[in-house]
């Protein structure tokens, strides 16, 4: 530490860029600390995060009921691996598996690995339950997606920057529009190899593209019909973000899914991470039922990380703080609000065009081209004003800050994006 407390910003990004893989672009800002929604610089300047590390970090920075919990474990036991029984995870497992109404759950450490345990579970059930002959199952995936960046997840994806010279990649996937319940329903029963079908609620990385207000349960609807999974991928969307603790929640004003209300759509298998341990340590987890679960036999899937005490004990304090501090109901309120306000704004703007979002997941769509560094420059200038944002594809800036915020902060923060977009209206 105190080699970096001599070195100033611009030392402290050099030799990260020399001695890291390049396989990011952040915003050239330095953070050292977080506390609630803000964030401080290595210089002591004071920041809104507004993108909650892509939704992991919904409870607010360094919450301390997660800390404390992380803190207390890492001092009594850290790992046993899963070669030992632990006294935290079947704890965790009852917790986790009745606050989101599953019989079962595959806990894992990050969001990529929950997706390709979900691939692997959906596969496995279609040649043992469904009768699909062995290695010909395929699974539906949408146009645009973003579940990861392993070599399975990229062989379906339309990054072509995530995919180049990355190659050969996994076959048995098919590919349709997001959004279009005429492509997968034509999909869906075009064999019967179709084992299942993977699907962001909301696409975050695609510019948080909300879908018709009906397409979900339809798409359920469908998976039930032709007897295949409905695979939920609610890495970002999921643990309050989006106004409800899950976004196929739909309108639910619930706060945990298993209460099942009438718009709940519930998914075969659940994917959840980032947000699952309020940012403070790697958790992702499955969730599914013990008729798709029980498939899953000893040797066949694990991890080494993946259920250790610490990760139990973090991921239970996690979802306490959301069912205690009403989070899902203050992004559905706030998100309103915010949206209601930028709108006023874009009616007379030519720099924003459009804003779209649901609960505390938003994004505004930029008067430029994909290609065009406008809302890089604009992402900038919001950090010179004091709250930190990032462009995804280009021309969009997703605007996702932890669900603690007050409306006050909130106000604020519109006023601060606001006044920023006027600088670059024409």
């Amino acid at each position: 530490m105190s080699i970096l407390e001599k070195m100033n910003p611009a030392d402290i990004i050099a030799v990260e860029d020399q001695h890291g893989a390049h396989n990011y672009h952040p915003l050239p800002v330095v953070l050292n600390k977080g506390e609630g929604v803000f964030v401080w610089d290595v210089e002591g300047k004071k920041y809104y995060d507004f993108l909650s590390a892509y939704s992991a970090v919904n409870q607010g920075h360094c919450h301390p009921k997660i800390v404390d919990a992380m803190v207390s474990q890492a001092q009594t036991l850290t790992l046993t691996s899963r070669a030992f029984y632990n006294d935290k995870l079947g704890v965790y497992e009852k917790f986790v598996t009745s606050y989101f109404g599953f019989d079962k759950v595959l806990p894992m450490n990050t969001g990529a690995e929950a997706v390709e345990t979900a691939l692997k579970i959906c596969r496995k059930w279609a040649y043992e339950k469904k009768g699909v002959a062995e290695k010909q199952a395929q699974i539906i995936v949408c146009e645009n997606n973003f579940h990861g960046r392993t070599t399975t997840i990229i062989s379906f994806s339309n990054d072509e920057n995530a995919r180049k010279n990355f190659g050969p990649f996994t076959d048995g996937f098919i590919k349709i529009p997001y959004d279009d319940i005429e492509a997968l329903e034509k999909a869906i029963s075009s064999s019967p190899n179709i084992a299942g079908f993977l699907v962001e609620p909301i696409q975050g990385e695609a510019g948080v593209y909300v879908p018709s207000e009906d397409y979900i349960a339809k798409a359920k609807d469908l998976c039930t019909k032709y007897n295949v999974l409905f695979i939920a991928d609610e890495v970002q969307t999921g643990v309050a973000r989006t106004g409800s603790l899950l976004a196929v929640c739909g309108n639910c004003t619930c706060e945990k899914a298993c209460e099942k209300q009438s718009t709940y759509v519930e998914p075969d298998i659940l994917i959840l991470g980032k947000a699952l341990s309020g940012g403070a340590y790697p958790v992702s987890a499955v969730l599914a039922n013990n008729e798709i679960m029980n498939v899953i036999k000893p040797g066949q899937h694990g991890s080494t990380f993946g259920g250790n005490p610490v990760a139990a004990v973090v991921a239970m304090a996690a979802l306490e703080v959301v069912s205690e501090e009403n989070l899902a109901q203050n992004a559905r309120k706030l998100g309103k609000i915010f949206r209601e306000e930028l709108n006023k704004y874009i009616q007379t703007s030519s720099i924003a065009t459009l804003v779209r979002g649901k609960g505390l997941l938003n994004a505004i769509v930029i008067n430029d081209t994909e290609e065009s560094d406008t809302a890089w420059n604009i992402c900038m200038k919001l950090a010179e004003n004091g709250l930190l944002a990032k462009p995804t594809h280009g021309n969009i800036i997703r605007f996702a800050p932890p669900l603690v915020m007050t409306e006050e902060q909130l106000l604020d923060c519109v006023t601060i994006i606001i006044n920023t977009l006027k600088e670059f209206e024409n």
